[in-house]
This record gives C-alpha cells, sequence and structure tokens, in this order.
C-alpha cells in the first residue's frame, strides 16, 4: 500500500531525498551492510502504534494498555 502524502504538502524531489541519503550516509551503509535488522521489533511496534493512532485523545493510558495486551 502507498503512503499518501498529506494535502497541501508538496512532493518531494529526487534531489531532496538525495541530499537526505547523503547526510545519513553512514546510517544507509550500516543498513545495508549489517547482518541485524529491526524488522522483528519494528513488526510488534506497528500494531501498538495504530492502536496509539485509534485511541488519541479518547481515553487514558489504563485503557490503551488493555488494548494493548488483548491485541496480543
Amino acid at each position: 500500500m502507498a503512503r499518501r502524502r498529506p494535502p497541501g504538502r508538496p512532493a518531494q524531489s529526487p534531489h531532496t531525498l538525495a541530499a537526505g541519503i547523503d547526510r545519513d550516509r553512514d546510517a544507509v551503509i550500516a543498513g545495508l551492510t549489517l547482518p541485524w535488522s529491526s524488522g522483528v521489533v519494528e513488526g510488534h511496534v506497528d500494531p501498538i502504534e495504530m492502536l496509539k493512532r485509534q485511541m488519541f485523545g479518547r481515553a487514558d493510558f489504563a485503557l490503551l494498555r488493555k488494548r494493548v495486551l488483548l491485541a496480543e
């Protein structure tokens, strides 16, 4: 599923992308060459982030905790 940019926000140019990659060159090289990954952690964090977004401003931490524990 492709990400959509927020309305009113201009699309980034390839030059902006290239500048960001160049600025983070060490991190990019490490991500492409090191044998470990944070993929497993991200797989567990993403559903929790979705729950947090759904509940923003609606309930307190106790209810969020219950929903996170029931979702697993």
